[in-house]
């Protein structure tokens, strides 16, 4: 898999490191799916939800993903372990092991994080990320993510044909919706509704909401470097992530909260073991 420098996942427009190349072949049936359209195919929440879960059990497998004792992991239930349920919602969190500056959320509350992203933010910053992506899943935002991702490979014919439960997707065609849904995009719309609602969530659970504005100017600081270029090309559907901070920064203001921030130390290491001591047990002597 190439490294390459990606802008954050959902949070900035959930891109993709891994393209699709290969066509699916479904048969005449699936083509016709195509040449016609498959645009009024509704699918489900539960449906969405189960979908997800199967494609992202696939991703889990094809990505190396920090174990339960990493410091990554570590490091994300501390930050996050307490904020897995919502309304409406349920969510899981893991961290994949490579450089890229990403994450992403799916229908089934599946959140993961590269370690790449938490190589550059901190604690505060990573809440602001994470809130966004729990934003998408709240609004339903990663359900029709994974419709989009559904229509796009036309399965819809072509399962419906065979069995009216997604399950009867094959595990090639999970591959492809999986890669799907980390190069799916969000509409402006979406992701302005995302920001709020992760600028509400630090509100509500007493973080720092001025590290909302600090993410999106390591991002729009990001941009100025060597591979501006493709982060244009990328973000040019999505809002400016200058402006988005400028955003972030008058919410902040409007309820009094603003005061610039600064980011705090950032720690992905296992924290030191404790060593035990041990006292030496003395026995008076009788005189």
């Amino acid at each position: 898999m190439k490294k390459k420098l990606i802008v954050l996942g959902v949070l900035f427009a959930t891109f993709g490191i891994t393209k699709m190349n290969a066509q699916i072949n479904l048969g005449d049936k699936a083509m016709g799916a195509i040449q016609k359209g498959v645009t009024s195919f509704t699918l489900s929440n539960a449906d969405a939800a189960a979908l997800s879960k199967e494609a992202v059990a696939k991703l889990d497998a094809e990505h190396e993903v920090a174990g339960p004792t990493d410091p990554y992991t570590l490091r994300l239930n501390r930050v996050f372990g307490k904020h897995t349920a919502g309304e409406g919602y349920t969510l899981n969190y893991k961290v994949y092991k490579l450089k890229e500056v990403n994450a992403f959320a799916t229908a089934d509350g599946s959140v993961r994080v590269y370690s790449g992203l938490m190589d550059i933010m901190d604690d505060n910053e990573l809440l602001a990320v994470i809130g966004h992506e729990i934003g998408h899943v709240a609004n339903n935002d990663s359900r029709d993510a994974m419709r989009a991702a559904y229509q796009k490979e036309a399965v819809i014919d072509g399962v419906s044909s065979q069995s009216t439960k997604v399950a009867a997707v094959t595990d090639s065609q999970l591959g492809k919706i999986g890669s799907a849904l980390i190069d799916s995009k969000h509409s402006r719309k979406q992701e302005s509704e995302a920001d709020l609602f992760a600028y509400n969530f630090m509100k509500k659970n007493g973080y720092n909401v001025n590290a909302e504005e600090s993410a999106f100017r390591i991002l729009a600081k990001m941009s100025e470097g060597s591979q501006s270029s493709f982060i244009d090309q990328m973000m040019s559907s999505h809002p400016d992530s200058t402006q988005r901070a400028d955003d972030a920064k008058k919410r902040a203001e409007k309820d009094g909260l603003y005061k610039a921030y600064v980011q705090q130390k950032i720690v992905n290491t296992a924290p030191a073991p404790v060593k035990k001591t041990t006292t030496k047990k003395t026995t008076a002597k009788k005189k």
